[in-house]
Parts: structure tokens; sequence; C-alpha cells
């Protein structure tokens, strides 16, 4: 049977984070643009729930308790819950196993790799390329932490967010 998409927007400290997904699993996070950085007050914006509280699945909740605790206490997201992704792109067998999922789980909180390194890491080293495409395509940004990923120079590369929003991820980490 098809989803029943349900919506949840989430007041951050980059900003309003659209999330999707159904009682299988969470569908898709989306960051907003950032054209500048946040300033001192916005930073320290409480995550709260502003629309679509009242109908949160389990994966949405889940969501939401992990992004709060990632803004405003970072040391708490290794004990909580990862949601169930339910999103068609990560149903694609290689491409979650070999690409998003390890860097999810091989680039921990404050450290970054770059393209090359995670294409080694997954069992490729000639497939860089792959990598970036892969980050470029992931739904659930922040959670599988397609912003930790960086060029081999040293330079933060593109982001679905923006650029700054990158540079504003890594530094908080």
């Amino acid at each position: 049977s098809p989803c029943r998409e349900k919506h949840v927007v989430l007041l951050s400290p980059v900003g309003k984070i659209e999330i999707s997904g159904c009682e299988t699993g969470l569908h898709e996070i989306k960051l907003p643009k950032m054209s500048v950085l946040p300033s001192g007050a916005e930073s320290s914006v409480a995550c709260e729930v502003c629309e679509g509280a009242e109908e949160m699945t389990e994966p949405l909740q889940q969501c939401t308790a992990w992004l709060r605790a990632y803004f405003c206490e970072p040391a708490t997201t290794g004990t909580l819950p990862v949601p169930a992704f339910h999103h068609p792109l990560l149903q694609r067998v290689l491409l979650f196993k070999e690409w998003l999922w390890p860097g999810r789980c091989y680039v921990k909180f404050g450290e970054a790799v770059s393209y090359k390194q995670l294409a080694d890491l997954a069992g490729n080293s000639r497939a860089a390329r792959a990598v970036g495409g892969a980050m470029r395509s992931n739904p659930i940004p922040i959670i599988i932490p397609c912003h930790r990923v960086i060029r081999s120079s040293g330079d933060t590369g593109s982001y679905g967010g923006g650029h700054l929003l990158k540079e504003w991820l890594l530094s908080h980490e």
C-alpha cells in the first residue's frame, strides 16, 4: 500500500528544517538554504517542532529527537536510535550500503573524510566521483552525514544546503 506521508517542520539554529516520512520510516530531510551564517541569538535557538506535531509518526519523532540532540546536546546523539529510512533512493541497496551508510558509520561526529577516503573505506578506491554523486543525492542529510565529506584538498566542496550551511555544520561539530 502507498505511504501516508506526514510532514514536520523543526525550527533549528540553522532555520526551518522540513522532515517527511511515514509509519515505515523517513523519506527526506530538507535543509534551509543559508545566505548568511546564523547570529549568536539564532544559533542558540532551542529545536522545537513548529508545524506538524499533532500527527508525528514514530520515525518522525525519532528524527526530531535526534536532530534536537545534534544541535543542542551533540554528545548524546550516539545514544539515540536512528530512525528507519523509507526513501526509494535508500532502497537501492548498492548506493545505500556502499556509499551512504559507510559515511554514517565510519565518519564520526567532528571528523571529516575526503570523497576518495570514503571510496577507499567502501572498498573501491577509484570511485570518488560515485561517492560524490551519492552524497549529492542523499535524502537524509545530517543523520547520514554527507556534510562531513570534503575534497582531498581540504576544501569543503558543495552541499545541498549550501556552502555556508556545510561550513556551519562542520564548525558546530
